[in-house]
Formats: C-alpha cells, structure tokens, sequence
C-alpha cells in the first residue's frame, strides 16, 4: 500500500526552478532515501512532502488524502518531520526533548496521559536513552543527540517519518548508530522517508532509493538498481567502481584514483 504520494510536483525559489516534474510513491513500512548531488532538490523535496514549504504546482496525498486537507494539529498526529539541524532548547533535558513529541496529542482538555508516559517510555527505550535521561541535551555527542530527536520522533508515534540528513557530520561509528536506530524504526512499523549523502549507507540500509539530479528524478527502485557506474558517473561527474559488500552483496561506491605524470616516473 502506497502511504505517501506525489504527483507532477514542481518548485521554484524566486523564479528559479528547483523541482521539475517529480512524481512519486513511498510504500507502507519501507526506508526509502533520497540521494543525489549538492543542489539537486532532495531536501526542497523533502520539505514539500513534509508540508513545510507550500506546494505550488502538483499533487501530494497521504493515506490518499491531498495533504492540503490536513490541519496542523492533525497532521502532525500522522507525519512526523526532523530538519538537518533542529535548534536545541537552552538547557533542556534528554526526557524533556522526547516529551515533545506528545504535543500533538495534548490539548486544553487534554493534558499528560498515562498513554504520553507509555509512549515517552517506549521511545527512550527504543533509542536506549535510559542512562541519559537527565542529562542536558547540549552535553551529549552528536550520535547520542540524533538518538535524542528520534526518541522524540517516536514519541510521536506517527506512521511516516521524514528525516532530513540525520546523519550528517557524524563519524562513521556514529553514523551506523543513528541508521541502526532509524532500522530498527521501519523494522517497528513505520515508514520513513530520509535524505542522505552517504551512498554507502544509503545502498545498505535503504529498501528503495530516489536519485535526484538537477531537480528532477533520474532513477528509483531498490539500490542495487540505481547504484550503478554510469548513473553515478553522470550525477556526480565523477569516476567510480561499484563493488559487491561481502555478506548482503550491498554496493559499494569507490572513486578511481586519476592517473597523473608524477616526478617519480618521469625519472624512471
């Protein structure tokens, strides 16, 4: 079932063509990535199906509903959206952050439930927060501080998640632990739709990839699919070899090294 959907999305920032002509699917309980070089429109698109840009020209539904339908509130009960690099509140703690994510839920008549408290529970849990809980967000490393915001994400408990590069300028250690934890989320039931660079972790970890170029789709399908030398060459005017991972056969990308006359074998 198709949770998610776009049709003949197009965007433009101040008469500037962002996105052309994009059209897509997200199936019910996959990770699907957006990938795709600098500038080509994946976190725009990103934004779009997250309702935090207004959609100009095109279709977008979720649950086959146009997304426009929605109120704030509502909405908010049934996507939930991480931006590149949400702001941290002066101060606050790991349990205060994931607190959060029950605000849709919550209401003037409505305040904390033994429901909020469950599912607060459950998310710190789930992203093995126990031993943080009071400690200031601030303090923690980046892989512990993503853990932090999707503990919230979950709190939320909403059945699509957009995330927008969430493992950006962390470590590879810290890196394969905020993809685990977003794994261990489809793996719970939701479906999450996220924008990355990495194309390693990409091709590992995702079900299905959208590659963007120049703001408009150039391939989609399952990684082994669209990870592939001429498509690669082509997005990222580059030079690649794309190998086989031992174990899941997941494709690796590796750059040629350019041959060059070096003073060494010119003596030679």
């Amino acid at each position: 079932m198709t949770l998610l959907s776009g049709h003949d999305i197009e965007f433009s920032y101040h008469q500037r063509p962002v996105l052309t002509n994009i059209s897509l699917a997200v199936p019910e309980g996959e990770l699907v990535g957006i990938v795709g070089p600098n500038g080509s429109g994946k976190s725009t698109l990103l934004k779009l199906l997250a309702h935090q840009e207004p959609l100009r020209h095109g279709r977008i539904e979720l649950k086959q509903r146009p997304l426009t339908d929605y109120g704030t509130r509502e909405l908010a009960r049934e996507l939930a959206f991480l931006p590149q690099r949400p702001l941290i509140p002066a101060g606050i703690r790991v349990e205060q952050l994931v607190q959060y994510g029950r605000h849709p839920h919550q209401g003037w008549l409505s305040q904390w439930s033994e429901e909020d408290r469950q599912q607060v529970a459950a998310a710190c849990e789930a992203m093995q927060l126990e031993d943080l809980l009071h400690r200031p967000v601030s303090d923690l490393s980046g892989g512990q501080a993503q853990r932090v915001w999707l503990a919230m994400i979950l709190a939320q408990n909403t059945d699509l998640v957009l995330l927008d590069e969430p493992t950006s300028a962390l470590d590879i250690g810290h890196q394969t632990e905020v993809m685990e934890a977003i794994h261990r989320m489809t793996a719970s039931g939701k479906t999450v739709l996220i924008v990355l660079h990495d194309l390693a972790m990409a091709a590992r970890y995702c079900d299905r990839l959208l590659a963007l170029a120049d703001g408009s789709i150039a391939a989609a399908g399952p990684p082994r699919e669209v990870i592939t030398k001429p498509l690669i060459d082509r997005l990222y005017q580059t030079d690649v070899d794309i190998l086989q991972a031992p174990g899941d056969g997941a494709p690796i990308i590796v750059p040629r090294r350019q041959a060059f006359d070096s003073p060494t074998a010119r003596k030679s």
